[in-house]
């Protein structure tokens, strides 16, 4: 329900941009419109066994404070922005407003203080830029104080104020004033953030004043500023209410000077005995709390949560966002940071300012909830990818460590052959990217198109000795957006044989193995290699628990035969490396000939379009659950480029969107949060919870964008034929070919790198003589 609530909401946005405010001095009370809440809506005691004792100075849950709405999607500030925060939060989220002030003194809610920073005020008034002294700093912009309440309202329009994110919603809302943000709910609530009272004051506009003549419109539940004159001014009206208002004492960067004491910001909050006197809260950037270091990853938290506590005063931190990188402490997962700050042993913060809500909301209401290690809820299989590969290189012994403590039901292994016949776990046969062996073995650089378009170094022209040489290297998918995964631990680990994987799983609590076979038909006819035999001796050798399930996984029917006549008890998964939208039921068959499973890409399930934004739902799951065929689906991951954007850059809402769509298993870069969404009550909608996650309808978020902002639409894909199913019969084993690649090259498993090392280092000496020499 709610979902359509707040597309609907979304539908009237063209009403919306039409939107006149009247002249009168005083903000016109906006009509309230029905509260728009996740199901129930969560309470105190959140969807666990009973209330949870929160370390919060007043021992309930934090609150969640959406600044500007739900800027990662929608503009900073926008009616959709904070609909979609009341949607997507649970209840009792506050709506953040950073006021401004206009000409007449009257208020409205921006991300900024210069205009041409979130709307489009350039093109509206070309001749109302202007140069301002704020704080000390001249700056040259479009400033709310030259224009009416009115002039705003009616002709100026919002955009994304961070340029990375979506813009297909630029120049269609109006700024909002306070009451028409406060008016969202019956019950209205209200984070009123007053950031630059001086400035206004130096520019005969009254802050205080506004406050006080729009109480018959609103009340704010909070109100911070950055400003120590301001809020004591506030808090001396004769009409404020310290019963209903709480005031918050903004501190921004420690270096920087406070207005009214010129003492910096890093000096006050030491002064917390002080602020006591005119504040009942403060609010830091989140890193006052958990400091960050230059390296990316988390210092020891500071004693400021219990510093404030022992004085009476509430402490909410800002600066979350998503879609911004933060620590690699968190592996990308945003809930994992709130839980950092509200969940630990020692304090809880007692609210976060964040511009993603729903996370916020996620983290506090259902994970903070419950134990960590409870059993799961949903059914969907958790499957590793190269194990937990977010965390360490891919299919080392560290990283299949790492996803089985973290609550993956099974680890993979995708089988490579060394060209002395040793199985080991690695990605891909090419040894290039997934280990520091350009160096090493640069004069094995080979090209074969059968494997792959590009050059490589190929695991079967090098002995396992020489592979265990080099280092393993962690893969970064995302790396040319600057998303690195824990750099620290760039080369841990050590790779395993596939009779090693095995044991290994066999001693722990996974349920079972996936072990993926590719270029079979390669291997046997080029280079003598039988890796379907080589598999199959290694799990007979390996004893596995017969209660461990095994998991058997090519892209080739033909490796898949061989297993169905020689291990029926094997499960067969079907591997699709590229898109696939529809199966007509002949192919389907076909399928259900080799496979139990297919293993396809997220876009085989929800589309998507070229500005990132779902486009719809296929057919695939209906077509194989049809024919009794699961589906298990690979791609998941935490980093926030990994989603598209209508999932809020939040990996939950993307699981709980899958989940809906009825897959059977997630193959995952990162088990530990699918982990903790499969063992949350939150994944199940027809849960008591008080809250649930809640999926996105594929194709809603676009159906709502004017046409002239998308790009054309992608040709759809073809449907499967029975060719992009069934494969030739493997060809026999060319023992000759193995001879040959046997005598090509020496087994001596130092000899390349020493031959190669000492040349380097050689060049490297003669180039560091010549330059003393110059």
């Amino acid at each position: 329900m709610i979902k359509e609530l707040l597309f609907g909401f979304l539908l009237i946005h063209s009403s919306i941009a039409k939107h006149e405010r009247s002249t009168n001095s005083k903000p016109a009370r906006r009509v309230q419109t029905r509260r728009l809440q996740a199901g129930p809506g969560p309470g105190t005691a959140g969807p666990g066994p009973g209330p949870k004792k929160w370390l919060t100075l007043n021992g309930k849950e934090p609150l969640v404070i959406a600044q500007g709405g739900s800027p990662g999607l929608f503009p900073d500030s926008s009616e959709v922005g904070y609909a979609a925060a009341i949607a997507m939060g649970m209840v009792g989220t506050l709506k953040y407003c950073n006021l401004q002030l206009t000409k007449d003194n009257l208020g409205v809610c921006l991300a900024d203080i210069k205009l041409n920073n979130c709307t489009n005020a350039p093109d509206k008034f070309p001749k109302q830029k202007r140069r301002y002294s704020i704080n000390g700093h001249d700056i040259d912009g479009w400033f709310p104080i030259d224009l009416t309440i009115d002039e705003i309202i009616k002709e100026v329009r919002l955009m994304q104020n961070i340029f990375s994110r979506a813009s297909v919603f630029d120049f269609v809302f109006p700024p909002l004033p306070p009451d028409s943000v406060f008016g969202l709910e019956p019950k209205g609530r209200l984070w009123l953030n007053v950031q630059n009272d001086l400035f206004w004051s130096q520019h005969q506009l009254n802050v205080v004043q506004y406050i006080d003549d729009s109480k018959e419109f609103f009340v704010a539940d909070y109100i911070s500023s950055p400003e120590i004159g301001f809020l004591k001014a506030i808090g001396g009206s004769k009409t404020f209410d310290k019963t209903i208002t709480k005031l918050v004492f903004r501190f921004l960067s420690p270096t920087e000077a406070e207005p009214t004491s010129k003492e910096t910001y890093g000096a006050l909050v030491k002064k917390l005995g002080e602020i006591k006197t005119f504040a009942s809260g403060i609010l830091v950037p989140k890193d006052y709390v958990w400091p960050v270091g230059k390296d990316g990853y988390l210092r020891p938290a500071t004693t400021l949560v219990a510093d404030a506590h022992k004085e009476g005063l509430e402490v909410f931190a800002s600066g979350f966002s998503s879609d911004v990188f933060s620590s690699y402490n968190y592996s990308y997962d945003p809930t994992v940071e709130y839980l950092q700050f509200v969940d630990n042993s020692e304090f809880s913060v007692d609210g976060v300012v964040t511009e993603f809500p729903g996370s916020a909301s996620n983290a506090i209401a259902c994970l903070a909830q419950n134990p960590k290690s409870g059993p799961k809820i949903a059914e969907t299989l958790i499957i590793s990818h190269n194990g937990a590969s977010i965390d360490y290189p891919g299919c080392t012994d560290l990283a299949y460590k790492k996803a089985i403590s973290d609550g993956a039901d099974i680890i993979d292994c995708n089988v490579q052959m060394t060209k002395d016949g040793v199985a080991f776990c690695l990605d891909s046969a090419d040894l290039l990217g997934k280990t520091n062996a350009a160096m090493a073995f640069m004069d094995r650089s080979t090209s074969i198109p059968q494997i792959q378009p590009k050059s490589g170094v190929f695991t079967f022209d090098v002995t396992w000795t020489e592979i265990k040489s080099v280092k393993p290297l962690i893969q970064n998918p995302f790396q040319s957006a600057g998303l690195q995964r824990n750099p620290k631990m760039k080369n841990a680990g050590k790779f395993l044989t596939l009779l090693e994987f095995l044991e290994f799983a066999n001693k722990n609590t996974v349920t079972g193995v996936l072990i993926g076979i590719q270029h079979a038909a390669y291997l046997a006819a080029k280079k003598g290699l039988d890796i379907v035999r080589t598999v199959t001796d290694a799990l007979k050798k390996a004893s596995l628990d017969p209660k461990k399930q095994v998991l058997i996984q090519s892209d080739d029917t033909s490796v898949l035969a061989k297993f169905k006549a020689s291990a029926p008890t094997y499960q067969r998964v079907l591997l699709f490396t590229k898109p696939i939208s529809d199966a007509p039921k002949p192919v389907i068959n076909d399928i259900k000939k080799y496979a139990d499973v297919v293993n396809v890409v997220k876009k085989s399930i929800i589309q998507e379009n070229k500005i990132y934004v779902t486009t719809g739902s296929t057919k695939i799951i209906g077509e194989m659950h049809s024919a009794n065929i699961s589906v298990y689906v690979s791609g998941f991951s935490t980093e926030t480029l990994s989603m598209m954007l209508d999932f809020y850059s939040d990996p939950y809402t993307e699981l709980i969107t899958f989940l809906t769509e009825g897959i059977d298993g997630v193959i995952t870069d990162n088990p530990k949060t699918a982990s903790a969404f499969m063992r949350s009550p939150c994944v199940d909608p027809n849960s008591a919870a008080s809250f649930v996650f809640q999926p996105v309808k594929p194709g809603d978020y676009l159906a709502q964008v004017q046409p002239e902002a998308l790009p054309p639409a992608s040709p759809p894909l073809p449907p499967l034929q029975a060719s992009d199913v069934v494969d030739p019969p493997l060809p026999p084993v060319n023992a000759a070919a193995r001879k040959g690649n046997s005598d090509g090259g020496s087994s001596d498993s130092g000899q390349p790198r020493i031959v190669v090392d000492v040349v380097v280092t050689t060049l490297l000496l003669f180039g560091l003589i010549t330059l003393i020499g110059f």
